[in-house]
């Protein structure tokens, strides 16, 4: 079957544009499309243009505290210089005649800043409570605490009859003191912890053992006088006439007290004396040499005692004692105690 060739009468002007046209080779590429700058855009004056900041260091959360302080709105290194200004702030140890300021650090605190402030970086919502840990170092606490106590315990004072122109005088008492260093290392380790800055420390009172209502006999010897004077507290009461020692065996002058008692004593010789050497002890009874009441001081082998030789009396008669009438060592007996007083001058 034959197919039939059918052509299209073209306008000449459309022939023409078709063989004038140029006709691209295979080798040959079509040229990059131009481009062409958008005009500037102009903003109306009175209108603003957000700009978009770059990113900075992150801030804290308002309101969160660390240790109680607060540091909120803060960098990091802000938060740290604040926290470590504030906890480096002195502490006041109050004692009782005394004040001392010192750093957390001598007393061996020492907080965990970087650890506390990373946390509050961290944290995402405001008005959070940060703690900050600190650890206190014990041997270095409590040797501040050990050498704090040397310098402020106080021992307590008792009340004494001093002589004073051979008369009594009372010297007064006075309470002691004493650092309870343990409660005061539990304390303070707790105070510091809570980021305190005054903490008194705790002192145990110690009460003297003789207060002036306690004082009580005093015995003046006058040896040369040989008198004894009996006061009771800052009174005289009686004055008696006694026998002290001979000038080969002075009665010793000093303040002693009486520390020993004895009803009906015996008398022994004393060891290591001349004149006793050879002599045998004698007991109780009408002969011994001590009469019937002793009253030993704190001198050895030196005492106040009665005597059967009455004629003694009023001379430097004895070997160092003090002799008494036995009625009168009775009465005087009875009315002192071990610990009494007893002064012995030249007078």
């Amino acid at each position: 079957m034959r197919r039939l060739l059918t052509f299209a009468v073209l306008p000449c002007s459309v022939l023409l544009f078709i063989a004038l046209a140029p006709v691209a080779s295979a080798d040959e590429t079509t040229p990059p499309p131009t481009t062409t700058t958008p005009p500037p855009v102009t903003t109306p004056p009175g209108t603003t243009v957000d700009v978009p900041l770059p990113a900075g260091p992150r801030l804290i959360q308002p309101g969160v505290t660390i240790g109680g302080l607060l540091v909120g709105g803060l960098t990091g290194a802000e938060a740290r210089k604040v926290v470590e200004k504030r906890f480096d702030e002195p502490v006041a140890l109050v004692a009782p005649d005394r004040t001392l300021k010192l750093r957390p650090s001598e007393l061996g605190a020492l907080p965990w800043v970087s650890k506390a402030v990373k946390t509050a970086v961290r944290v995402a919502r405001p008005d959070y409570a940060v703690p900050l840990r600190v650890d206190v170092s014990k041997p270095k606490l409590e040797r501040l605490l050990s050498g704090l106590a040397k310098q402020t315990d106080r021992k307590a004072v008792d009340a004494q009859l001093k002589l004073r122109n051979l008369k009594p005088v009372a010297k007064k008492s006075a309470p002691g003191r004493r650092l309870m260093q343990l409660v005061a290392f539990q304390k303070l380790s707790l105070a510091i912890r809570k980021h305190e800055r005054t903490f008194t420390l705790p002192y145990e009172v110690l009460k003297p053992k003789v207060t002036e209502e306690d004082l009580g006999q005093l015995i003046v010897i006058k040896r040369d006088s040989r008198q004894l004077l009996f006061f009771n507290g800052l009174k005289l009461k009686r004055v008696f006439r006694v026998a002290t020692g001979q000038s080969s065996y002075p009665t010793p002058i000093g303040n002693f007290e009486i520390i020993n008692l004895q009803r009906n004593p015996w008398w022994y010789p004393p060891e290591g004396s001349a004149w006793a050497e050879g002599a045998e002890p004698v007991p109780p009874g009408p002969g011994n040499p001590l009469g019937t009441r002793w009253m030993g001081i704190s001198s050895p082998y030196v005492g106040i005692h009665g005597t059967p030789d009455a004629a003694s009396i009023g001379y430097s008669a004895s070997h160092g004692c003090v002799r008494m009438l036995i009625p009168q060592v009775e009465w005087l007996f009875e009315r002192v105690k071990v610990g009494t007083p007893v002064f012995i001058v030249r007078a």
